[in-house]
């Protein structure tokens, strides 16, 4: 099993499902007592927020590159962003310190054409939802995203840094946020992408209008397949 790291934090609540999501997924995969080979670099989402709502980028990258630093010198192979929004600055980290990173946008793309899925909704910050770094690496695929009206772009913004992140869920939210997805299904798209690792907590993403890509359980489940893309190497040897 390849070890994997995570720069997380932000928000502790989304790490924490990343972290069960890949720890069953390897459990499920593998059987026994296994578990995830993993290092996290936990951040402090208060100074982290706040240069993201400044702009100061150059902040968060720094931040990102830094504790990438520390994870490779823990003996990661492969980087983890437990964010959207955080992918803004994934270049740095990747320029730095040489290792791979799994772009949460290239596996939900991955997913999306899979599944035939050719226009969508995003729904997330405000950054994913109006900035290229997520949008145009999933539309070169072939893939285009509906309008969302800029009063809703506040609202889910808002719904995420100053509830979901903090760890909390609002009843009131879930019945806004499910409310938008119906009016997004009157566009006529086909699927909803939770561009943020946190909705999965307020979306069911079982029971709506429209089938809804959780970005988190994806990233999740790409990361169990490349941390033991050796070992069913190995098993389709010996099986052969």
């Amino acid at each position: 099993m390849k070890k994997l790291g995570i720069i997380g934090g932000t928000s502790w609540s989304s790490t924490a499902l990343y972290y069960e999501h890949i720890n069953r997924l390897v459990a499920q995969r593998l059987g026994g007592l296994h578990s995830a080979k993993l290092v996290i670099e936990s951040l402090d989402l208060a100074p982290f927020a706040a240069m993201q709502q400044s702009g100061d980028w150059d902040g968060v990258a720094n931040a990102v590159v830094e504790a990438a630093r520390r994870l490779k010198a823990s003996g990661a192979e492969a980087l983890l962003l437990a964010s959207n929004t955080s992918h803004k600055v994934e270049g740095a980290a990747a320029a730095e310190t040489g290792l791979p990173i799994l772009h949460i946008a290239d596996v939900t793309a991955d997913r999306l054409v899979a599944d035939g899925r050719t226009n969508v909704a995003m729904l997330g910050t405000r950054f994913v939802m109006t900035e290229p770094f997520i949008r145009d690496r999933i539309g070169a695929r072939g893939i285009a995203f509906a309008p969302v009206e800029a009063s809703w772009i506040v609202e889910v913004d808002r719904i995420i840094y100053d509830e979901l992140a903090a760890g909390r869920v609002v009843r009131d939210s879930q019945r806004k946020l499910k409310t938008l997805i119906t009016e997004l299904a009157k566009q006529k798209v086909q699927a909803i992408v939770l561009g943020c690792t946190e909705l999965a907590m307020a979306v069911d993403v079982r029971a709506n209008v429209l089938p809804v890509y959780d970005t988190t359980a994806i990233h999740a489940r790409a990361a169990v397949d490349w941390m033991l893309s050796e070992t069913d190497q190995r098993e389709e040897r010996a099986a052969a």
